[in-house]
């Protein structure tokens, strides 16, 4: 049987990437239908209401969210497919952090942080979770970006419902790598 882990990260491909891979479209918001979702994903994996609603409560990331009466679902940030999910464009903290590994530190520090195949750079608030970010791709490096200066100079940055901070691209000049052991 699958675990729910399974499940969320399948999701969380048909979401932000693929729905096509299960038959079901996203709207210009990103949602999709929720009884089309639960019967496209159990063409591969099980998936009831009742077990959804579990994956999107328990998820330690918050990357889903249902609308109001439930019949729709979302990720939240992170998709490569064009879609406006209603971000609040909010002025940041002064700083924020991106944790990488150390196989693209030199890349960064070249050209900037770039979104590559997703819309936005994200961004997390403290170094703590950007070192959890970035040790997911091996040996962590975390860059302090002044998003302050940033601002000052006219970006955007935008916040997820689960707390992420969004913008377009950092230029390497707004970032400094910092230790983080």
């Amino acid at each position: 049987m699958a675990s729910d882990l399974e499940i969320s990260r399948f999701i969380a491909l048909i979401l932000r990437h693929k729905p096509e891979t299960i038959g079901i479209s996203l709207d210009e918001r990103g949602w999709a239908d929720v009884q089309e979702l639960i019967a496209g994903v159990n063409k591969t994996y099980p998936l009831t209401m009742e077990r959804l609603e579990e994956i999107v409560r328990a998820d330690g990331k918050q990357r889903y969210s249902f609308n109001d009466d439930r019949t729709l679902i979302r990720a939240n940030q992170g998709h490569s497919v064009p879609v406006d999910v209603e971000l609040q464009k909010v002025a940041p903290p002064d700083v924020l952090f991106h944790g990488t590994g150390e196989k693209y530190a030199q890349a960064i520090l070249g050209e900037g942080l770039i979104p590559k195949s997703r819309l936005y750079v994200h961004l997390s608030p403290d170094v703590a979770t950007a070192t959890l970010v970035g040790k997911r791709h091996g040996k962590p490096v975390v860059f302090q970006v002044d998003a302050k200066r940033m601002t000052e100079d006219g970006v955007e940055f935008f916040l997820s419902a689960n707390g992420v901070w969004l913008t377009k691209r950092v230029p390497a000049r707004y970032l400094s790598r910092i230790e983080t052991e």
